[in-house]
């Protein structure tokens, strides 16, 4: 049926009167009333139908109008109308327009007593309506005609869109056409208010069922109305419930936990809802137990069914005192849910602690409040604090258990995350101590870091370091422990340490991988007890850099390839022998040396920056060679470059450990290198060869020091060690360092001499002459070396 056929239906008068008072439409029911057509009336003032001394009803935007009215025939007689008229809902770019109607009955035409409306009507346990195959009521019962709050006779005849504008209206009249269409049975959902009702808003259940003849026709529908408002609140809540348990406690973010709650609960639960914790519980610190007035809370988050919050009073990170009457502190003290309500007189009674909050609840018209503690283990951590003002009715008690459901989930997930804040608090401090502060300058290497932590997972055991070596020489190493948390960062400690002192006895990097797996094996079964289960896994990459030879000698364990981004070039990556990972046990480690170009740029990372959701390693590896081949000065500017591309903006799912180094070469003009024969009597004129050195260095001031540690370590090498000999003097801006090396893999020790011993002075004044000293194995043997500290004007 086309809206015109609807509108021109011939039973009802219908007219359509513009914001401005004029007709714009004209149905054939009322020109059957009044006598006049469409073509003569419409464009007119809807007020010139009235009858002399009649005057237009003053009807609210937002109300209807009922009642009797007098009317101008078109042959001039008065005619005495029942009138319903109701604002209709604009329609796109329509203007306002007013529906006036008058039932059939208003116009003579009276309807037959159909012994089928009859029996519908007598026999229906409630508020009931019957409609025709034109969607006309047929019959209504006194149930239904209260609800509709108009007089039963006098809707005879009208259609569901005449009776009222609402959306409910509209809806009900196209559940009428599909179940006149299809002749199966419709419900039909709404809450509202009747207009006919007094009490607030509540669920309404239209049941529609098709009535058909003898033959099996549809010849109408019966409307029956439920009020099952019960049953919708009860499932409301059920819902309130399970979306609390979904939505809240999605991360371990104290703030973020306490937004969805806030968030769930309007327009759920109330029309504003502030969640206020305790200071040390918003920070993450232990419980202060309970709360003595005046209670200081942190608002950590609120929400509210008007945009931008206007009623909140405080804003999210401030923190407000509470006094001893306030809903906040008496909840808090009292352990259980306080309501407060305007009718009581007890909600302004508190609130006039605080003019501005006073004048908040009078402004928007605040009239019940619900404050419910936040409690979780035995736990106080704070106050949520339930408003209402848009809904009329107070809280009840089934909405004071909802609430304390509700924000119980919550409390376990804010306490939850409160726990994490702490422990990840407590990780991290524990993980800075452990990483270097600041990298060491050396003159191998300029080296720049960055450590960033997991977002979700927390502080994990990556780690990195640089280790100045003797000869000028210096470690690289990254690692990354298996796990996250204090136990990963514990272990990190662990095996940076010993990384470090197996790096000061110059072990080479395969060497010093297999001392480290056997640690973490050790480690391993001390965390699995007996059995040993292999709780403990890591990986790791050790480098050793020497600027005199410019070569470098790494060795993996497990851990992803390095990269290297030479002067001119790209960034590619270095193929280095596979290692298994720390902690495997028995198996060999393989190093390889390769030479680099003074000026080069290591990258060593863990796998946590190339890890994403978004792509696969292979695209990440692609990005990180071109963020590193990317022309760059600082190595500083290059690390931010690298995370920025890499990362997503709030961080990684992984710990990410970074560490670039671009390589120095020491000239050969700072290195001078003698083959000694293993004959004492030529230690003098290799004492006078080194004076001579040191004078074109122009390092005189050290010569004395110097000549007697050369003949020292020459002299413990001819006598104990084994040919051929080679002495090598290197220096560069702050150090001069003596190395002397033989083919006898024995190594000296530091012993103190008796009073009468006739040796065993010597290295020992080299530890007092020097300022560090030793020895490390080479494959040809050892070599003895000491650094001695240049004075400032030797630089």
């Amino acid at each position: 049926m086309s809206p015109d056929e609807v509108f021109d239906d011939g039973m009802a008068a219908r007219a359509v009167i513009a914001v401005d008072g004029t007709l714009t439409e004209w149905s054939e029911g009322a020109r059957r009333l009044l006598g006049h057509t469409a073509a003569e009336v419409v464009g007119r003032p809807a007020a010139a139908l009235l009858a002399e001394g009649t005057d237009l009803p003053s009807v609210p935007d937002d109300s209807r109008w009922s009642g009797t009215l007098t009317l101008r025939h078109r042959d001039g007689h008065p005619v005495s109308v029942w009138v319903l008229a109701h604002r209709r809902p604009p329609d796109g770019p329509k203007t306002i327009e007013w529906l006036a109607v008058s039932p059939p009955e208003a116009t003579g035409s009276g309807l037959p007593d159909d012994p089928l409306v009859r029996l519908a009507l007598t026999q229906s346990p409630c508020a009931t309506m019957i409609f025709d195959e034109g969607l006309r009521l047929r019959g209504v019962n006194e149930a239904m005609a209260d609800l509709l709050g108009l007089p039963a006779g006098r809707m005879l005849g009208l259609k569901p869109t005449d009776v009222g504008s609402r959306p409910q209206n509209t809806e009900l009249e196209e559940n009428l056409r599909q179940v006149l269409g299809t002749g199966r049975r419709q419900d039909m959902q709404t809450y509202m208010k009747a207009t006919g009702e007094s009490r607030a808003a509540h669920a309404w259940l239209a049941r529609m069922a098709p009535l058909t003849d003898g033959t099996g026709r549809v010849r109408g529908v019966c409307v029956t109305a439920h009020d099952f408002s019960d049953q919708y609140r009860s499932r409301e809540r059920l819902q309130l419930v399970n979306e609390a348990s979904v939505r809240i406690g999605t991360t371990l973010d104290v703030t973020r936990t306490a937004q969805e709650l806030a968030d769930v609960c309007v327009p759920a639960l109330a029309d504003f809802v502030s969640v206020d914790l305790l200071e040390a519980q918003e920070a993450g610190g232990e419980a202060p137990g309970t709360p003595a007035p005046p209670v200081q809370l942190r608002r950590t988050a609120h929400q509210s069914v008007n945009r931008g919050t206007p009623e909140a009073v405080v804003k999210p990170g401030q923190v407000d005192v509470y006094p001893e009457n306030s809903p906040q502190a008496a909840s808090l003290v009292a352990g259980h849910t306080v309501v407060a309500t305007g009718s009581s007189g007890d909600l302004e009674q508190w609130l006039a602690w605080d003019p501005v909050r006073f004048q908040r609840v009078h402004e928007y018209g605040i009239h019940s409040t619900m404050s419910v503690p936040l409690q979780a283990r035995g736990t106080t951590l704070g106050v949520a604090v339930f408003t209402r003002f848009r809904r009329p009715e107070a809280f009840t008690d089934d909405d004071m258990l909802l609430a304390e459901e509700v924000t119980a989930r919550a409390a376990v997930c804010i306490d939850n995350a409160r726990r994490y804040s702490r422990e990840r608090e407590t990780t991290l401090t524990l993980q800075r101590s452990l990483l270097p502060r600041t990298l060491p300058h050396t003159a191998a290497v300029e080296a720049a870091s960055r450590y960033l932590p997991a977002i979700r997972s927390g502080v994990g055991g990556d780690w990195f370091d640089v280790i100045p070596l003797s000869g000028m020489r210096v470690a690289m190493v990254v690692g990354d422990v298996v796990g996250h948390g204090i136990q990963a960062s514990a272990t990190m400690g662990r095996l940076r340490t010993a990384v470090r002192t197996l790096a000061d006895i110059d072990l080479a990097p395969d060497e010093l991988l297999t001392h480290l797996d056997d640690l973490v094996v050790r480690l391993s079964q001390e965390a699995g007890g007996d059995n040993g289960t292999g709780e403990v896994g890591a990986t790791c990459l050790y480098a050793v850099y020497d600027p005199v030879s410019r070569r470098c000698n790494l060795a993996r364990a497990g851990h992803p390839l390095p990269l290297l981004v030479p002067p001119d070039g790209p960034a590619q990556q270095l193929n280095l022998p596979s290692g298994p990972p720390l902690g495997v046990g028995g198996l060999p480690f393989e190093s390889a040396e390769v030479e680099l170009r003074e000026g080069s740029v290591l990258a060593f990372h863990t796998d946590g920056l190339l890890a994403s959701r978004e792509r696969d390693v292979d695209a990440s590896g692609r990005m990180l060679r071109e963020a590193l081949s990317a022309p760059s000065d600082s190595l500083d500017e290059t690390c931010d470059r690298v995370l920025h591309n890499l990362l997503p903006p709030g961080g990684s799912s992984d710990d990410v450990a970074l560490l670039l180094a671009r390589t120095r070469g020491l000239p050969s003009a700072q290195v001078a290198t003698w083959d000694i024969p293993a004959d004492p009597a030529l230690v003098a004129p290799i004492r006078k060869q080194v004076v001579d050195q040191l004078e074109r260095w122009g390092l005189t001031e050290a010569t004395f020091t110097a000549e007697l540690v050369v003949s020292e370590l020459v002299t413990n090498a001819i006598r104990y060690g084994a040919p051929p000999i080679r002495l090598r003097l290197i220096h560069d801006a702050a150090t001069l360092i003596c190395e002397v090396s033989d083919t006898n893999h024995t190594a000296p020790h530091l012993r103190r001499a008796k009073t009468w011993d006739e040796g065993g002075r010597g290295l020992l004044l080299v530890a007092q002459l020097t300022q560090r000293w030793g020895s490390r194995h080479t494959a040809e043997g050892k070599t003895i070396w000491s650094e001695l500290a240049l004075l400032d004007d030797e630089i």
